[in-house]
C-alpha cells in the first residue's frame, strides 16, 4: 500500500467506494436477499443452463482466440451495476479468476433518465410507435422484440401472432425481415406474412413495427408494462433500469443464463419458453398464457412490483451525487489516467 498523502487518498477513496457499494446492494431490497439465497445453491447444476447449443462452433473458436489477451489487461469493465449484481461482483473480486485485478461495474450503459416513464411527452420528432403509446393507459402494453440476431421459422411467427391476438393484451411487436429464418426472402416478399386479417383484428390494441424501433424509449414509456424478450444482455439492462418486467424467451449465446438471472434470481420476470425446449415451436396457447401471466394479476403483479423496485434502485444509484455508480466511475477514470 502506498504511503504518504497519495496512500491516504487511495485508502480514503477505497473506503468510500466500499461503503457506497454496500449501500447500492442494500438499495435493491428483496432483490439483494434473493441474490444471496441464490448464491448459496449456485453450485446446483439444474439452476444453471449448460452452454451446449448456446454458441456456434465458429463463435466458440473466436472466444478461444481472445483468451491470450486476458493476461494483458489490468482489469475488467462490466455492463452491470451493484444494485443488480452486487453479490456476484463481490464473488468475482474474491475469486482466483480475477487475478487480483480491478473489476468495475459501470453500467447500465443505456440511458436511464427517460421522461416518458413520468408521463411527460418530449418535444421534437418521435417515432410513430411512441405517439401510438401516448394515448394508452399506464402499464397496459407489452413490448415484444427479439433483438437483431434472432430468426424464427414462419410457423413460429404465425403462432406468436395468434397468441398475441388471443391474449387480448395491448402490444407493440417489433417484427423485421431478419426475424424470418426459414428461407431466402425476395424483394416481393419483404413484408412478413402474418395470419390473414391479423392486423385488422388487432387494430387499436396491437401495433406491428416492421423497422428499427427505439427500444429504450419504448421501455421508458409509461404505457409499457411488460417486455417479451430473447434476454440479450442489453435488453435485460434496458428493461431492468426502466423497471419493466420481462417474459423470458432465450434463443442463444448468454441468453439462457440471463433468463435465469431475470426470472429465478432477481424475480423480475417470468418464463415464456424454457431453454430446454429451444428446438420446439411455441404454440399460440403458450404465447397467450405467457403474456397473460406477465401482464395479469398474481404472479404478474409480483414481478411488476419487484421490477419497479429494482429499476428505482438502479436509477437512484446512478443519480445520486457521490453515489455508488459515480464512485465506481471515478475509480475507473482514476485507474486509467494515473
Amino acid at each position: 500500500m502506498a504511503g504518504g498523502e497519495g496512500g491516504d487518498e487511495i485508502r480514503r477513496r477505497a473506503a468510500k467506494i466500499g461503503a457506497a457499494v454496500r449501500k447500492a446492494a442494500e438499495s435493491g431490497g428483496e432483490c439483494r436477499r434473493e441474490l444471496e439465497r441464490f448464491i448459496e445453491h449456485i453450485s446446483k447444476e439444474k439452476d444453471i443452463p449448460s452452454l451446449d447449443g448456446c454458441f456456434s462452433p465458429e463463435f466458440r473458436r473466436f472466444i478461444q482466440t481472445q483468451h491470450k489477451f486476458i493476461r494483458l489487461n489490468s482489469g475488467r469493465v462490466y455492463n452491470t451495476c451493484r444494485a443488480i449484481e452486487g453479490p456476484f461482483m463481490e464473488l468475482i473480486e474474491r475469486a482466483e479468476i480475477s487475478g487480483g485485478k480491478k473489476q468495475w461495474a459501470l453500467g447500465p450503459f443505456n440511458p436511464i433518465d427517460n421522461p416518458g416513464r413520468t408521463g411527460l411527452i418530449p418535444s421534437g420528432p418521435r417515432h410513430g410507435c411512441l405517439k401510438w403509446l401516448d394515448g394508452l393507459e399506464p402499464g397496459s402494453v407489452v413490448l415484444v422484440s427479439f433483438g437483431t440476431t434472432t430468426t424464427f421459422p414462419r410457423k413460429q411467427i404465425h403462432e406468436l401472432a395468434i397468441g398475441l391476438e388471443n391474449s387480448g393484451q395491448k402490444f407493440v411487436w417489433v417484427l423485421r425481415d431478419a426475424d424470418v429464418g426459414d428461407g431466402v426472402m425476395t424483394k416481393n416478399d419483404d413484408i412478413i406474412a402474418l395470419p390473414e386479417g391479423f392486423e385488422g383484428r388487432v387494430e387499436g390494441r396491437g401495433l406491428v413495427v416492421r423497422e428499427w424501433a427505439p427500444q429504450v424509449e419504448i421501455l421508458g414509456h409509461e404505457a409499457v408494462g411488460g417486455f417479451v424478450s430473447h434476454c440479450g444482455w442489453n435488453s435485460c439492462m434496458e428493461s431492468i433500469s426502466m423497471g419493466v418486467p420481462m417474459g423470458a424467451w432465450p434463443m442463444h449465446s448468454d441468453q439462457p443464463r440471463n433468463a435465469v438471472l431475470v426470472t429465478k434470481v432477481l424475480g423480475v420476470g417470468i418464463t415464456v419458453r424454457e431453454w430446454a425446449r429451444r428446438d420446439e415451436i411455441v404454440g399460440a396457447r403458450e404465447v397467450e398464457q405467457g403474456v397473460r401471466r406477465l401482464m395479469g394479476p398474481g404472479e404478474g403483479a409480483e414481478v411488476r412490483r419487484r421490477a419497479a423496485e429494482l429499476g428505482r434502485a438502479v436509477r437512484e444509484a446512478a443519480a445520486e451525487e457521490g453515489g455508488p455508480m459515480r464512485l465506481e466511475w471515478d475509480s475507473f477514470i482514476s485507474h486509467i489516467t494515473r
